[in-house]
């Protein structure tokens, strides 16, 4: 819902630094909102469709962030990395001063669609088992996958520390070493120990879509994007 705020506000909700920092960058004529100049941090603006500059850098108001980025392999989904860089390196530093987070963390050397936010209420729903958000991984095997194995996965592998047979959703063979594999649950290395389980082992592992959310084609390795309507309408749970 859009509101009136100051300036001076408007830049610390997204994540521009301290008040007093943000106070400064408008007093020196670092700001501009909607075209004009603005040297008064007190001057309240519109929020909806507010557009800004700070220091040349052109920013739409959000109050909320819903973002999609394209992981690439070597970078891993958290704040505190232990060998790797953070896929937080690869978002502007207001967005992550706003404490975005991902939503559902994809191994280190695993590449795709993976989604961050700041908003607690849809980053939990969406984490939610019962929410049952399908996705659809692209997974390269190191050997051939013949029906037969294919047959397995539709049906249920048992996973070592799991009480029951798990199954996926759905299960394509696309060539003689690549599956399109749709799962409604996010188990620690799923993917990988499910085709351990016929037998086989990930070479390559991508995530290629989220409920109807598909990763776009023009969304290249390391780049990320603001979540459209549409995008965040494409993000169903399944049908009972």
């Amino acid at each position: 819902m859009a509101k009136k705020l100051s300036i001076e506000r408007i830049l610390h909700n997204q994540g521009f630094g301290s008040r007093k920092l943000c106070r400064i960058l408008i007093i020196n004529e670092e700001v501009t909102v909607n075209g004009e100049p603005c040297d008064d941090p007190d001057t309240t603006f519109d929020t909806e469709n507010l557009s800004y500059t700070v220091k040349d850098e052109a920013w739409d108001y959000h109050e909320k962030s819903y973002l999609m980025l394209h992981k690439p392999a070597n970078y891993e989904c958290s704040h505190k990395t232990q060998h790797h860089p953070t896929i937080y390196s690869l978002l502007p530093h207001p967005l992550v001063e706003r404490g975005v987070q991902c939503i559902g963390r994809l191994d280190e050397d695993t590449t795709g669609l993976i989604l961050i936010s700041d908003d607690g209420q849809f980053i939990h729903k969406m984490s939610s088992p019962k929410w049952k958000v399908p996705k659809i991984y692209e997974v390269t095997c190191k050997h051939p996958v013949n029906d037969e194995q294919i047959a397995h996965i539709l049906k249920g592998v048992q996973l070592v520390d799991e009480p029951a047979p798990i199954a996926a959703l759905s299960c394509e063979k696309i060539s003689d070493h690549v599956i399109h594999m749709t799962l409604a649950e996010g188990k620690y290395h799923q993917v990988k120990r499910m085709v351990a389980a016929i037998s086989n082992r990930v070479e390559g592992l991508k995530r290629i879509q989220i409920g109807q959310l598909k990763l776009p084609d023009d969304l290249k390795v390391g780049e990320w994007r603001w979540l459209s309507e549409a995008d965040l309408q494409n993000l169903k749970p399944l049908e009972n």
